[in-house]
């Protein structure tokens, strides 16, 4: 199978460095023509951007810049009006633009607490937003957000980006579901890469295998035709992998041990692995707790 994009049209936010910058050129490589955004100065311009576009059109691809900010969903309409403009239409949006205000909870400011959340997570639903109709008209789109094991699994120092980034998990979930009957394939690439934002937090040797390039070919992946959806990638180094979540199978304690005591009593069976399942939906796991309790009880649910 042979990953082709010509004819589609890309935005990859944050992209004039590290993984946004790989992002656009490897999408440029396969052939779709790349809007790359980072955050421009006060006259708008964005040097680093600009700088990739060349990379690009030197290269034979087509691109253009925007010095949109993400958090400012005024600009990021504009920068999809452009888009549009220009080329039509827009078929993939690779949401990357981030920061980091690393703190423990204990000594950050709601204020650096929210702007990482204005910033990961809002600013990636303004560009989902921005695009959500035009994808939706058409019948086709690829959206990918960044997600990080911070958010999956927890980093110290790190409630305000975990939090974000775990949030960008949900509002796939339910993007896919949304977008599915018109063709928008919605996932998540969960990134390790040693960047201008994980610098000195990884050591070098590590650092260096963690190449940005590295990356990039699981954004292809997710951007293509065939894409999945509601997948979230892991990539690094040249590995990739799949984070799923498991929902214990749990025990019905009707009728007469829904109390905290009963609980207790039935922890090792309530958290227990054993038939584990990963919903797709959030009434598989309403259906799976009613008929726990029918069966306790003896009702019959279809009714």
């Amino acid at each position: 199978m042979s990953f082709r994009l010509d004819g589609k049209i890309a935005i990859v936010t944050g992209a004039g460095q590290g993984l946004g910058r790989c992002h656009a050129l490897a999408l440029a490589e396969r052939g779709a023509k790349v809007m790359v955004n980072d955050l421009g100065d006060n006259s708008g311009r964005t040097a680093s951007a600009e700088a990739v576009v060349a990379e690009i059109q030197t290269a034979g691809g087509e691109a253009m810049s925007h010095g949109a900010n993400v958090a400012d969903f005024a600009a990021v309409r504009d920068m999809i009006e452009q888009t549009v403009k220009a080329w039509g239409r827009v078929d993939i949006l690779i949401n990357n633009a981030g920061i980091l205000r690393d703190k423990t909870f204990l000594k950050m400011s709601m204020e650096d607490f929210r702007f990482v959340i204005d910033v990961h997570l809002m600013g990636s639903a303004y560009c989902a937003k921005a695009v959500w109709e035009i994808m939706r008209e058409q019948n086709y789109g690829r959206v990918v957000f960044t997600t990080s094991s911070s958010g999956l699994y927890g980093n110290f120092g790190q409630s305000n980006y975990g939090a974000a980034k775990m949030a960008l998990v949900g509002l796939m979930n339910t993007l896919h579901l949304e977008g599915a009957k018109n063709n928008i394939r919605v996932n998540c690439l969960a990134p390790a890469a040693g960047t201008a934002m994980t610098e000195g937090l990884i050591p070098k040797p590590a650092f260096k295998l963690l190449s940005p390039e590295s990356v990039a070919p699981a954004v292809v992946f997710l951007a293509g035709p065939d894409a999945p959806s509601r997948i979230v990638l892991a990539a690094g180094g040249g590995s990739f992998a799949v984070f799923k979540g498991f929902e214990t199978h749990g025990v019905s304690l009707l009728p007469d041990d829904v109390t905290p005591e009963g609980i207790a009593a039935a922890w090792d069976t309530i958290n227990s692995e054993d038939g584990m399942q990963e919903f797709t939906g959030g009434f598989e796991q309403t259906t799976k707790f009613a008929t726990q309790g029918a069966e306790k009880l003896g009702i019959d649910l279809s009714e």
